[in-house]
């Protein structure tokens, strides 16, 4: 069985992208899974020039063929902050809990409209060679007043798509899987995956 690498070391992330990349002719492995790779600045000015870079240098240091992607918040009233920055917004020792608190301290005040955000997702698939293609996955929603919910990571306890009124960290994880910004850019990453090679066994997404 082929093996896909995931570029990342986040339990939370690479836990979504195996479940959801489920049902692929492939065995899915992580960083954990392959020593001494040197760590990938992202210093991009966009999510796919981050999403790209990570996946083309792990690809070529590994010999694997390799998943990257970039997310973040982009909310409107704070010029698309935290955007790239959204994993150190709070600084470079930033956790979940120190962006939220900045975030909610930024948009003190602010109404419910002035509220609107969304979430970002770009896939790089790349190959050894540098064969790299991109998808995006967009969620729309706003940012709540206080933080809701245990479940997911990150801004999830702040964030509210669209059509709903709970936060992310509210949702059971099939049902945040079938509406993020993730869900939906791994929707358009199992094509190209099945592009390069990687069929799909029968299974449902």
């Amino acid at each position: 069985m082929a093996k896909l690498l995931l570029a990342s070391r986040n339990q939370h992330k690479i836990e979504e992208l195996q479940q959801m990349l489920a049902g692929l002719n492939i065995e899915v492995i992580s960083l954990d899974d392959v020593p001494d790779i040197p760590v990938i600045e992202e210093d991009g000015n966009t999510f796919s020039e981050n999403a790209c870079k990570k996946a083309c240098l792990t690809a070529m240091y590994t010999g694997f063929t390799c998943l990257a992607d970039d997310s973040g918040l982009v909310v409107d009233a704070l010029g698309g902050q935290p955007g790239v920055y959204s994993a150190r917004f709070a600084g470079e020792d930033a956790d979940d809990r120190k962006n939220n608190h900045k975030l909610l301290q930024m948009l003190q005040g602010f109404d419910e409209e002035k509220r609107r955000a969304r979430f970002v997702c770009v896939i790089a698939i790349s190959d050894p060679q540098g064969n790299v293609n991109t998808v995006q996955g967009t969620c729309e929603g706003r940012i709540d007043y206080e933080e809701r919910g245990t479940e997911g990571f990150g801004y999830d306890p702040l964030f509210i798509p669209e059509g709903y009124t709970q936060t992310f960290a509210q949702l059971s994880r099939e049902e945040k899987n079938r509406i993020s910004h993730r869900g939906q850019a791994l929707l358009k990453a199992r094509t190209l995956l099945a592009d390069r090679g990687y069929p799909e066994r029968g299974q449902d997404f």
